[in-house]
C-alpha cells in the first residue's frame, strides 16, 4: 500500500507532512508514504496581506486539485488555514491531537507586548490579532508580515520591526520555541479558529486511504475543531475579518468563546456558550447567531463592503 501526501515546500508544511508520514509508519509498518510538493497561490502571493488576495483558499486550492487529478492521495494542512467548505468529492477524514493554540510575541527588544513604548512597530497580517492588539495598544503602529516562519523570524531579527506575533504551535514544532517572549493566553488574544490542528484531507471516495487516515483522528481535538469551524462557516467568515474562535472541554463540557470587531478594535463582540460535547456543531452555530444578532452582523457587512 502506498499513500501519497500532497504538502506545500515550506520547512513548517514538510515538518506536518512528515509527522503525519511517521505516524502512519508506526500503525502501518509496511505502508509506503511518500511527499509530493506543491506550490500554492498564497506561496507566490508575498507582499500582499492575504486578506487582499483571497484568504484561506490560497494555501489548498492546488492541493486539492492535484488530489482530484489523483496525483496525491491525501493532503495535511494546518487546519486555520483550509476553508469550510471543500469541492465536491473532498473531505476531512482525520484531525490530529491539537498542538498548543495559544499565538506567541517574539521579539529581540522586548518581553513582552506591554513593554513596547509608544510608537514601536509589531509585525502580523492576521486581522484577528491586529484587532486584538489595538483594543489594548492604540499607541504602537501594527505592520504586515507574510512569508514562512524562518522569513518572518528573520526580518524580525534584522530590525524592521520591534516585535511579531506568530502560532505558538508552528514555533514548536519547528523547535523555535527558544525564540518566544511572551505566550499570549486565549484570554488576552482568542486564537484563530481550529489554529494548532493539522487537517488530513481526502478523496471521500477512496475507502481504503479513508481507513487507513482514520487511525490519525483524534476524538476530543474533533470535537472542538468542528464547533469552531460551524463558528466561523456560520459567520462566513475568512482572512478579510477580524474573528476568533476558541473551544475547550472542561469537565466533561464543551465551552466555546467567539469574538468579532470592527478593523480598529472599537466594536467588538465577544462571548461563550457552554454545552454538551455531541451539540458541538450547534454550539458553534449558536454563538455565531448570538454575536450577529448582538450587532456583529453590520460589522461584517461594513467590512465586507468596503465601507470601512
Amino acid at each position: 500500500m502506498r499513500i501519497r501526501i500532497g504538502t506545500r515546500k515550506s520547512k513548517l508544511a514538510l515538518w506536518q507532512a512528515n509527522y503525519v508520514a511517521d505516524q502512519l509508519k508506526k500503525y502501518f509498518p509496511d505502508l509506503k508514504v511518500e511527499l509530493v510538493k506543491i506550490v500554492t497561490k498564497g506561496d507566490k502571493i508575498l507582499d500582499v496581506p492575504l486578506a487582499k488576495v483571497g484568504g484561506k483558499g490560497l494555501f489548498v486550492k492546488e492541493i486539492e486539485e492535484a488530489m482530484l487529478r489523483n496525483e496525491i492521495d491525501i493532503a495535511v494542512h494546518s487546519l486555520k488555514d483550509v476553508p469550510t467548505y471543500f469541492p465536491e468529492g473532498l473531505g476531512l477524514v482525520a484531525i490530529t491531537e491539537r498542538e498548543d493554540p495559544r499565538d506567541a510575541f517574539l521579539s529581540v527588544k522586548y518581553n513582552s507586548i506591554e513593554e513596547m513604548p509608544e510608537g514601536s512597530v509589531l509585525g502580523t497580517s492576521s486581522l484577528r490579532r491586529k484587532a486584538q492588539i489595538m483594543m489594548k495598544r492604540k499607541d504602537i503602529r501594527i505592520e504586515d508580515l507574510r512569508g514562512n516562519v524562518d522569513t518572518r523570524i528573520r526580518k524580525l531579527e534584522e530590525g524592521q520591526y520591534d516585535g511579531i506575533i506568530l502560532a505558538y504551535a508552528g514555533l514548536k514544532r519547528l523547535g523555535l520555541e527558544n525564540k518566544v517572549k511572551q505566550i499570549l493566553s486565549p484570554e488576552y488574544m482568542i486564537p484563530a479558529v481550529a489554529q494548532g490542528f493539522l487537517g488530513i484531507e481526502a478523496r471521500l471516495d477512496d475507502e481504503k486511504t479513508r481507513e487507513i487516515v482514520s487511525v490519525l483522528n483524534h476524538t476530543e481535538s474533533e470535537i472542538r475543531a468542528r464547533a469552531e469551524r460551524a463558528f466561523l462557516k456560520t459567520l462566513e467568515g475568512g482572512c478579510q475579518v477580524p474573528l476568533a474562535g476558541y473551544a475547550e472541554i472542561i469537565d466533561g463540557k464543551l465551552k466555546i468563546t467567539g469574538f468579532v470587531s470592527d478593523l480598529t478594535g472599537d466594536r467588538v463582540f465577544r462571548d461563550s456558550i457552554v454545552g454538551n460535547l455531541e451539540e458541538a456543531e450547534s454550539l458553534g452555530v449558536k454563538l455565531a447567531e448570538k454575536l450577529l444578532s448582538d450587532g456583529a452582523r453590520e460589522v461584517l457587512e461594513e467590512i465586507y463592503s468596503g465601507s470601512e
